[in-house]
Formats: structure tokens, C-alpha cells, sequence
């Protein structure tokens, strides 16, 4: 079983990303499907290269909205549900 903290969640090839003003809106072939993701999830999906894990996502996530503390529950939610939708791998 692959712990959610380390985990280095990656996009699915071939999804057609277009910004919007509160987020991002993605197409997905197979299944037909059209997602919008707020800028939380945006956000994560973003940073989701697999380059970096659940925990660094998390701590960008700090940095960049000035938290107190990485909000590593909320990453690893949001990179659950991504899964659910077939947007990360």
C-alpha cells in the first residue's frame, strides 16, 4: 500500500488543460468528460508531475497561500479525489 504522504501523484497523458478565471477547465477524451477545477485543485493538479510528493505539494500549498502550516490532509484529499475523476495517476 503506497502512503499518501510520499506519494508522487502524476497527470494523465493526453487531457487538454485550458485556464480560467477561477481555475481550470479539462477535457478528458476517455471517458468524455469536462472537469473544472477550482484553484485549490488546480493548484495541486498543477504541481502534480510526479516530481513531488503529496508533502511537498502540500508545503508549495503553504508557501504559496502564506498558511501556517501545509494543509497535507487537504492535498491528499484533493489528490484522491483527481484519482476518483482519472485526472492523476
Amino acid at each position: 500500500m503506497t502512503d499518501e504522504n510520499t506519494d508522487r501523484p502524476v497527470r494523465v497523458p493526453d487531457l487538454e488543460v485550458n485556464e480560467v478565471a477561477d481555475g481550470l477547465v479539462v477535457y478528458q477524451a476517455s471517458p468524455e468528460r469536462v472537469h473544472h477545477l477550482n484553484n485549490t485543485a488546480a493548484f495541486v493538479f498543477e504541481l502534480s508531475t510526479g516530481e513531488r510528493t503529496t508533502e511537498e505539494i502540500a508545503e508549495e500549498m503553504r508557501r504559496a497561500f502564506r498558511l501556517n502550516d501545509p494543509p497535507l490532509e487537504a492535498v491528499v484529499a484533493c489528490v484522491r479525489r483527481l484519482r476518483e475523476n482519472r485526472l492523476l495517476l
